[in-house]
């Protein structure tokens, strides 16, 4: 029943956008995997949630290339750096229209106070907004952001400038994520002057290349092309829609049904089937990701390495990637992906051993038949196609030592929002790389401060973090190098995750969709983007 009103509800948008003047070939449909937790960039770090806000209805100061990592000039049109490292200077672009809705129209073009207040909202507690929406930003204070800005100045109505305490090596890369997206100081104060501050995530204002019009909880959210968009050219469809549609076999028989023109993430099951099909094409390439099991070290008895040991070495991997990625995936050993600079190639895991096992847990101490939580993810993401399979081998697999594992799941929101708070013993989850940066992923993940937002296994290790900030403080890929390699050999002896697979990403599309490219950070862009 759900499935038939999501139908007619894409059916009657799509109709309603015919109404209004614009070509039903100039709709774009994408079947999307789960619903976004909101529309404000900053405090989340879902990509669904950046695919519904970031991507269409945002622009950041500087942003990558679609389909690369390189990073080119956005919102600033350029930017200079003192030579101490501490000081950036960014000259932003004129001519930038906000958005306009029904309840806001603005009266003035992007400038310096949209950067200030944007920021200033991200590192101060006391900002009279974030007083008023109190929320955490949790990529800002992951890779220390909050505490190393010490000011955002407005030099001029063109010109900003960020002062850091200390030297941050992939602070311009930082700066491209979604999280860092533009917002409107000018909407953001009729807001807090209206005592609806929580409207900045519910009805979203930005420079991006699509309007929101409308979000229907679980179903559907509609965009206009923003006709006014500054990067002129790039806006070529009139409508885009975002079918929310959880389950991957819906996706693909909407997909090959035609009422969707692009979807994501696949069961491996079934790419033979789109491949075969004359009507789709399903574009590759080798994931820039990894799907881990995060333990939990605040929890007993996975407070003690060896514990975490041995639940590693009753874990069939081999048997889980032929399972659950079906050839699309490769077995992953460091906490970051072979193509990633810094990636140390000397590592090896502990190994397939449920016997040695079973004798290391009895050695710690822990009682046979001892209950842990295992979460499962609820959504299918580009790291993990299928969580609930892989929970349920892990759980054959923890019995056989005399563990019993709890599946738990919860909606994609709850369970990131349950998880950052340590609630889990065990937890399924994963990471696709933001910016290239070798921080993106041990500092963000496994750092710190990182701690209560993306460091899922709760761990906070002094060895590993120095090494870590020495790494972002450095500027020399040599040293920062160095640095980095000896963190993971630290990871891979604490082991505070169970490292599993990359999958390679496929992107199965209708044949008449022209121009759209794969992120290397897992992101669905669609300016640029046609039907043919």
């Amino acid at each position: 029943m759900q499935n038939r009103l999501l139908k007619l509800a894409i059916a009657a948008a799509l109709a309603c956008g015919a109404t209004q003047s614009y070509a039903a070939g100039k709709t774009l449909v994408f079947c999307s995997e789960a619903s976004p937790e909101g529309f404000d960039p900053g405090p989340y770090t879902s990509g669904t949630t950046f695919d519904a806000s970031a991507e269409t209805i945002y622009n950041r100061l500087v942003e990558f290339e679609r389909g690369s990592t390189k990073v080119q000039p956005g919102l600033a049109e350029s930017w200079e750096v003192s030579p101490d490292g501490l000081v950036y200077t960014f000259k932003l672009r004129k001519g930038v229209k906000f958005h306009s809705s029904e309840s806001f129209k603005p009266t003035r073009e992007f400038n310096a106070d949209d950067v200030v207040f944007t920021f200033t909202r991200m590192i101060d507690k006391d900002q009279p907004f974030r007083k008023a929406m109190p929320v955490e930003f949790p990529y800002a204070s992951d890779m220390g952001m909050d505490a190393n800005i010490t000011k955002v100045e407005k030099v001029d109505p063109y010109t900003v400038k960020f002062t850091l305490k200390k030297i941050d090596a992939p602070f311009i890369q930082n700066l491209a994520m979604s999280f860092a997206s533009i917002l409107s100081a000018e909407y953001a104060d009729k807001l807090l002057k209206d005592g609806k501050p929580q409207l900045l995530n519910q009805q979203p204002i930005g420079t991006g290349p699509f309007v929101f019009k409308s979000y229907q909880k679980d179903a559907a959210i509609r965009y206009d092309a923003n006709k006014d968009y500054w990067r002129k050219g790039e806006v070529k469809l009139d409508k885009l829609i975002f079918a929310i549609t959880t389950d991957a076999n819906t996706r693909m028989q909407k997909l090959k049904a035609g009422e969707c023109h692009l979807t994501v993430f696949p069961r491996p099951a079934d790419l033979a089937v789109l491949k075969a099909d004359p009507k789709l094409v399903v574009p590759s390439q080798a994931g820039f990701n990894l799907g881990y099991l995060a333990y939990n070290v605040k929890h007993k008895p996975l407070d003690k390495a060896e514990v975490r040991q041995a639940l590693e070495m009753a874990i069939n991997k081999k048997a889980i990637i032929d399972a659950v990625y079906q050839g699309a995936g490769q077995p992953a050993t460091n906490p970051m992906p072979p193509t990633q600079w810094s990636y140390d190639k000397g590592l090896k895991d502990v190994g397939y051993s449920p016997e040695k096992a079973k004798e290391m847990l009895k050695k710690a101490g822990v009682a046979d038949g001892t209950e842990i939580t295992l979460w499962a993810m609820p959504v299918q993401r580009p790291y993990n196609p299928n969580a609930k399979l892989m929970a349920e081998m892990i759980q054959a697999d923890w019995a056989k030592v005399g563990i019993k594992g709890k599946i738990t799941t919860y909606e994609w929101g709850e369970y990131l929002k349950r998880g950052k708070a340590g609630e889990h013993d065990t937890m399924l989850v994963g990471w696709t790389g933001d910016n290239g940066d070798p921080d993106n992923w041990l500092g963000v993940n496994l750092g710190c401060e990182a701690v209560g937002g993306n460091n899922y296994a709760q761990w906070c290790n002094k060895e590993f973090d120095d090494l870590i900030v020495k790494g972002k403080q450095t500027t020399d890929p040599k040293k920062r190098t160095e640095f980095y390699t000896k963190a993971q050999q630290i990871f891979k002896k604490e082991l505070p995750w169970t490292t599993v697979a990359h999958s390679t990403v496929y992107q199965p599309m209708r044949k008449e969709v022209d121009g759209f490219k794969i992120s290397p950070f897992g992101l669905n862009s669609f300016y640029g983007v046609s039907l043919k």
